[in-house]
């Protein structure tokens, strides 16, 4: 517990405000208590990015992850010798997404090989990132497909973690991707992830319905009756604490999610825009269920405002504390899961107390 946490950032889109917010957090050496940050980035981007927005954060450049130092901000060249990438503030370009598939794929690699113990990722423009390299709708599941597991987008901030159970894709394919074997798969990830990455013991999972209204009892569609009902009742059964299935809009209208340790959505917009709209700057997109912690802030590049100073760290900063909380959480849930000794121990004890049968 005395080790700090490395902390491997990825630069992100360089045209948005992900240096802007990195630039921002590590101006508080206060950061430098918890972790070891490294940034998987250009050096030459970044002084572009303090120069245009007048801060003066120091960092230093190091070859490698086993080469950082402790209260200082590292950062590792992730670009060839001879490249100097253009920052083009507010724009989609190729390059700005070239940009963050390199720091994207370097921490990644860093990780598997347990350079870095977390990742905290900035944000991308999904728009700009190579479709032939990058051929996935969100950084969770790019994460999911290199670091091993099977991914979970779940949304904490201090209120409320709301996991969904399809991601980026559209409407018209929710209910269809939505089956028991999906649906059972995702709730009990959630359980999980609550359970060892935030040791919640006996976590609550409450699961929201598909249709408006959770269906009114059938008068809305089915898919509450015939898929979400069914799967709850068996995880119930086996002692899964999981309930629903809730109409989304009363549920988070009377403040229910105030008791659950986690809410499953069914899609997108149904969980992402009430977790936005109660917590906006403090709020972490976890991605559970991978073997590696990876944390992101809960917003994109914002080009409206990249490189007008504007752009506010505390969504990042959250991310940075999760990550190390996590890392931690994981390492204290596994150690007190992992000794069988204790039940040794009493079952010889037993042995002892028995009679012995004279001979």
């Amino acid at each position: 517990m005395d080790n700090k946490i490395k902390v491997a950032i990825t630069q992100g889109d360089t045209n948005g405000i992900g240096y802007e917010i990195i630039l921002k957090a590590f101006a508080n050496n206060d950061l430098f208590d918890i972790c070891t940050p490294v940034i998987y980035g250009s050096e030459k981007v970044m002084v572009q990015h303090r120069k245009k927005l007048g801060l003066n954060t120091a960092f230093r450049v190091v070859p490698d992850a086993e080469s950082t130092s402790d209260n200082h901000l590292n950062l590792i060249n992730v670009v060839g010798d001879g490249i100097d990438p253009e920052v083009v503030f507010g724009k989609t370009t190729e390059e700005g997404g070239r940009m963050a598939l390199l720091s994207l794929e370097a921490a990644t690699r860093d990780a598997r090989e347990g350079k870095v113990d977390a990742i905290v990722t900035c944000p991308i423009n999904l728009a700009a990132m190579p479709k032939k390299e990058f051929p996935f709708t969100s950084q969770n599941e790019y994460l999911g497909s290199r670091l091993g597991g099977e991914a979970l987008m779940l949304l904490c901030n201090p209120y409320m973690r709301v996991a969904l159970a399809t991601n980026h894709q559209t409407l018209a394919t929710v209910t269809e991707a939505i089956t028991p074997e999906l649906l059972e798969q995702r709730i009990r990830q959630a359980y999980r992830s609550v359970e060892r990455d935030f040791l919640c013991a006996a976590p609550r999972v409450a699961v929201l319905g598909i249709n408006p209204h959770a269906s009114s009892n059938g008068l809305i569609g089915t898919e509450e009756a015939e898929v979400l009902s069914p799967v709850i009742a068996k995880l119930a059964e086996e002692g899964v604490r999981v309930f629903g299935p809730y109409a989304a809009d009363g549920f988070f209208g009377a403040g229910l999610y105030k008791h659950f340790d986690c809410v499953l959505a069914m899609f997108h917009d149904q969980g992402v825009t009430p977790f936005k709209a109660l917590s906006m700057d403090e709020g972490t997109n976890f991605t559970a269920g991978i073997d590696v912690v990876c944390t992101s802030p809960d917003h994109g590049p914002a080009y409206d405002i990249a490189g007008k100073n504007e752009a506010s760290e505390l969504s990042f900063l959250h991310a940075i504390y999760n990550a190390v909380d996590i890392v931690r959480h994981r390492e204290t849930f596994d150690e007190s899961h992992a000794n069988p000794l204790q039940h040794i121990v009493q079952r010889d004890r037993r042995e002892e107390r028995r009679p012995k049968r004279e001979e």
